[in-house]
């Protein structure tokens, strides 16, 4: 990057710093790295509030991965029905559990490689578990992410990965997981993606997203 370009994306960070703190939260409510795991699978396409509604009493009745990995189908879909796609996250779920229960001596490994092969985890989920359990710097990008960086002209790709990529060049590696826990919560007060409050924004005169649209 130009001496520009570094002064403009310390800058970024440093309004992003002020405005929410540099504090490290995670909003999925969670005791454990498998909870964790399981959460985060269950978010897709969900909101966190959701999900913690639904893992309190699925975690009550299938309490470690080896519980879960011998669960009822049927029961598991019931139980998370209201997070949406509950099929295909049941069935991943189990043989996440199932996998971690037998492979890993119901251990959550912190390898992106090991992650990755678990059903249901891609590298969004892995880098999640990466980031808040193991402390691994890892750039988590989901819908908030991926729509905020392209506005701030971080990057200018589409697919996640190589937005990943993009955001690992650009960042500092002490900001990567703190900037995920930043722009969601940017993402969720001042810029949705339908009405996004431009004139209340701490970041306008930095965004380029009326290129974008």
């Amino acid at each position: 990057m130009t001496k520009k370009e570094n002064e403009r994306v310390s800058e970024i960070l440093r309004r992003l710093d002020a405005e929410y703190s540099t504090e490290y939260r995670c909003y999925l409510e969670h005791e454990n790295p498998w909870q964790l795991l399981i959460a985060t699978i269950l978010s897709a396409q969900c909101t966190d509030a959701r999900v913690n509604l639904v893992t309190g009493p699925l975690f009550e009745a299938y309490p470690t991965p080896q519980a879960m990995a011998q669960a009822s189908l049927l029961d598991v879909e019931e139980k998370i029905r209201s997070t949406g796609f509950y099929h295909s996250k049941a069935k991943n779920i189990i043989a996440c559990s199932r996998e971690i229960a037998e492979r890993y001596a119901g251990e959550v490994p912190s390898d992106l490689e090991s992650l990755t092969k678990l059903p249901g985890v891609g590298r969004k989920t892995a880098n999640v578990i990466r980031g808040n359990i193991f402390h691994e710097p890892s750039v988590v990008v989901d819908t908030h992410v991926k729509r905020i960086s392209r506005k701030l002209g971080l990057t200018k790709e589409e697919d996640p990965q190589k937005i990943e990529m993009d955001l690992m060049r650009v960042l500092p590696k002490d900001h990567w997981i703190l900037f995920n826990i930043q722009i969601i919560t940017h993402g969720r007060t001042i810029c949705p993606a339908r009405n996004p409050h431009c004139t209340e924004c701490f970041l306008a005169d930095l965004c380029q997203g009326k290129s974008l649209s």
